[in-house]
């Protein structure tokens, strides 16, 4: 495990490596070469080689990277073996879509609650989890301790949630709420979430390409 601190950038690339290591194993590939991997990734080995020896360096001379054993590695770093607890909050649109389409389990959680302010929505089933009323939320962070919320709020209730959540337990948030959630916790992890940024850059790179070719 890493003895000091490692950059936002390195941890950032962590997961792209955890996907494609998953993806070699379903390939049936048992190992691999730096140079070969980042073929893959179009990356650099020296990248590779950089980021993992941050946590210790994993591979052997003349022999690579035994892709199961690093996939599993990685998988530890990133904390996918704890099995957290995570609650969701604000079922729309958006809050039913990543219950339904993201696979928590491997991901290192389980989704044990879903939360909504809307009476009528009260008890419609998603991802087989009875969306319930906010106003159990105290009771229910008591009652099982989650870990980590996903905010799908709006943006002007997304402080007031988040400090009431702090307060229940909660030690990490994934935001959607297109609010910069700044919890005046350090022991508070806070992933901001900007769909459309991610957009902006695409449209960024796009714009790019048109002006070279003009």
């Amino acid at each position: 495990m890493p003895k000091e601190v490692i950059s936002s950038s390195v941890i950032k690339r962590l997961p792209r490596y955890y996907r494609f290591l998953g993806e070699l194993i379903k390939q049936g590939v048992t190992r691999i070469s730096s140079r070969e991997l980042s073929e893959k990734m179009c990356s650099t080995a020296s990248q590779i080689r950089q980021d993992l020896n941050c946590f210790g360096g994993f591979g052997q001379q003349g022999y690579g990277y035994n892709v199961l054993e690093l996939h599993e590695e990685i998988g530890k770093i990133l904390g996918v073996d704890r099995n957290y607890k995570a609650i969701l909050i604000g079922a729309g649109n958006l809050g039913k879509a990543i219950a339904l389409h993201i696979d928590f389990s491997k991901r290192g959680c389980s989704l044990i609650g879903i939360f909504d302010s809307n009476s009528s929505i009260w008890g419609q089933d998603v991802a087989g989890i009875k969306i319930s009323p906010a106003s159990e939320l105290d009771s229910f962070c008591l009652s099982e301790k989650p870990e980590i919320a996903v905010l799908c709020i709006p943006k002007q209730n997304a402080q007031q949630i988040a400090n009431r959540l702090v307060n229940l337990g909660i030690k990490a948030f994934w935001n959607f709420s297109h609010y910069d959630l700044r919890i005046d916790y350090k022991e508070i992890v806070v992933e901001n979430v900007h769909l459309g940024d991610s957009f902006l850059t695409l449209t960024y790179g796009l714009t790019t390409l048109i002006n070279k070719a003009q």
